[in-house]
């Protein structure tokens, strides 16, 4: 797709020079985050202060994210920390982005009340590929030295008997069961199984590995960030600092943002209907939207909330698809189809004929089970799926390909 980059934080900023030569001017690194740790309020150490090590350093500083690609597709929760990393980039620093190819085939355990299942290698490759493409409106790909990206099975699989039983002998089970998830899965008796305790240890480790100044992540991963400082400890580094920003509510205002919750804004939807999704967001989210997913100044915001849902719409789709994106839904430019025109129950392969995007029924089962299909965002792969009402399908987006996509309306 087309993307127009993000507008820059610190647009006024020479890329070409490093942080301590720069206005000292750090709303850029608080915007949106939670805590910054170690950071005592009344230590003026730059092994303490992250502001400090920025103001001082003689080097840009390493910014490490992690992300796991154990699914196909990222929405705009995903998109904080890597959006907080874009900062750090156009603040002079080096982002290192790590795909974690070897620990997705464990996952993360962090908020799981079982054992995640274990992917195959071919699919985190596959879906390491989309994870990238997903990223790249956001991250500088092309200033030099701005960017690393790297995969921790460089690494990771290199690991042996010995090497492993080092970073196992840098915790205690005691530790470990003191992990949110660990915990309540102990109390109720749900299985731990052992692999799952090396996670953290190896996510940990990719720190050594890189090297990290800096690492970002949820709130969630506080535990995980400080494994990563213990263990540069103990490799005889200097501690990285952890950064952490909030979980993103979903469009229904009540629980975290997530596929399997269907309250999710993705990267991949096509920008009417992430244009359609963001003007319903609820009044009390606009701020924390507007904060966590746009550089807009919150002070200027717009104090009628309809407004508010309007600009935040055009904003990200602008962000992600471009200015014309913007103005072609606004004048009504998707084409629709009335599902009055089907007799329900029907299959999906059956919508795709009658709406057009293909020339037959048959054509429409070939199609899903290529992939190509999505409704609002999300791959259809069962040759089967059927509706029982119309009413279910109401406003939302069919998608055949990369540039093929109707409106089902009444």
């Amino acid at each position: 797709m087309t993307i127009t980059h993000p507008t820059s934080i610190l647009q006024s900023i020479d890329n070409s020079q490093y942080p301590n030569s720069m206005a000292q001017n750090f709303s850029w690194l608080h915007r949106g985050v939670v805590e910054i740790f170690p950071q005592p309020t009344d230590s003026d150490s730059e092994s303490e202060s992250l502001e400090k090590r920025l103001a001082t350093t003689d080097r840009p500083l390493r910014i490490k994210l992690g992300i796991d690609p154990t699914g196909a597709d990222i929405h705009l929760g995903h998109s904080i920390p890597v959006r907080k990393l874009r900062a750090f980039q156009d603040a002079g620093h080096t982002a290192v982005l790590i795909i974690g190819d070897f620990t997705a085939r464990i996952g993360d355990p962090t908020g799981k009340s079982d054992v995640r299942r274990q992917l195959t290698q071919q699919e985190v490759e596959a879906n390491a590929q989309t994870y990238l493409d997903q990223v790249r409106p956001i991250l500088d790909f092309d200033t030099p030295g701005r960017l690393e990206v790297r995969y921790n099975s460089e690494w990771l699989s290199k690991l042996d008997l010995g090497k492993t039983l080092e970073l196992l002998s840098t915790m205690t089970v005691g530790q470990m069961l003191a992990k949110e998830g660990f915990a309540e899965r102990y109390k109720r008796e749900n299985p731990i199984f052992l692999h799952e305790f090396l996670y953290p240890l190896m996510q940990g480790f990719d720190s050594v590995a890189v090297e990290a100044d800096v690492e970002l992540g949820g709130t969630d991963q506080k535990f995980n960030i400080a494994v990563g400082r213990d263990l540069q400890r103990h490799f005889g580094q200097k501690p990285q600092f952890g950064l952490l920003l909030p979980l993103l509510l979903g469009t229904d205002g009540l629980q975290k943002m997530s596929k399997s919750l269907g309250n999710y804004v993705g990267l991949r939807e096509h920008p009417s209907q992430k244009y359609q999704k963001l003007q319903g967001i609820p009044d009390h989210l606009l701020k924390d939207y507007f904060e966590l997913l746009t550089d807009l100044p919150l002070d200027k915001l717009p104090e009628n909330p309809r407004d508010r849902q309007k600009l935040l719409a055009q904003e990200i789709v602008r962000q992600y698809h471009g200015q014309s994106a913007v103005d072609n839904i606004e004048a009504g430019d998707l084409p629709e189809f009335s599902l009055s025109k089907v007799e329900f129950p029907a299959k999906l392969s059956y919508i795709l004929n009658a709406s057009g995007l293909c020339k037959s029924s048959g054509e429409g089962k070939r199609k899903i089970q290529e992939g190509g299909v999505r409704l609002d965002g999300d791959r259809i792969t069962d040759v089967d799926t059927a509706f029982q009402d119309k009413s279910e399908l109401y406003g939302r987006v069919l998608q055949l390909g990369k540039n093929k996509f109707v409106r089902l309306v009444p």
